[in-house]
């Protein structure tokens, strides 16, 4: 298992140093069911670089987001790929896809989630800007609507960030002139 590559270290200053992994959320749905999220961030823009929703929460769930998130940013070997230590993220298929990817896996120490404390809070944002408490989506094509409209356009090109001086995501990355996807 990978130790935690950002202790100690200073923050990241450009895209594609450092992707966290969000916990995997549970989000509710009608007759008591539930669907499932991952998603991955760039933890100095803070914005979803991939993220998949799905009925269950194998392995799967975590890589297609993974996948998601190379296929859309095409970070250069030497990417930090951090998560906690949930049994998706450490299993030897995702530790597999992020060897093949040149990326250097990273999980937080056990017992502690101030190592992912930006990751922790992710879906928390969104379970209180989505949906009021107690409300659960219609189906999972709703959910996976309206998490899609959440991420893209609202979080990554509207949605302020204090740690981003009250930038979106996209006006911070636009800021930084950097030109990527």
């Amino acid at each position: 298992m990978a130790e935690n590559r950002l202790l100690g270290q200073p923050a990241p200053t450009a895209p594609n140093q450092v992707w966290v992994g969000n916990n995997i959320t549970y989000l509710p749905l009608v007759g008591g069911h539930w669907g499932y999220g991952a998603t991955w961030r760039d933890a100095c823009l803070r914005r979803v670089v991939g993220w998949h929703l799905a009925a269950q929460m194998p392995t799967e769930l975590v890589l297609h987001a993974l996948e998601h998130a190379l296929t859309l940013r095409q970070p250069a070997p030497g990417l930090i790929v951090h998560a906690d230590r949930g049994s998706q993220y450490t299993s030897a298929a995702c530790r597999a896809r992020i060897a093949q990817a040149g990326a250097v896996p990273s999980f937080s120490r056990p017992g502690n989630p101030y190592d992912n404390a930006q990751a922790e809070a992710g879906w928390s944002t969104l379970n209180t800007e989505l949906l009021p408490p107690g409300t659960p989506f219609a189906s999972p094509e709703e959910a996976r609507l309206e998490v899609a409209h959440y991420f893209d356009p609202y979080f990554n090109f509207d949605r302020r960030h204090s740690a981003l001086d009250y930038r979106s995501p996209h006006q911070f990355e636009r800021d930084l002139k950097i030109n990527l996807p």
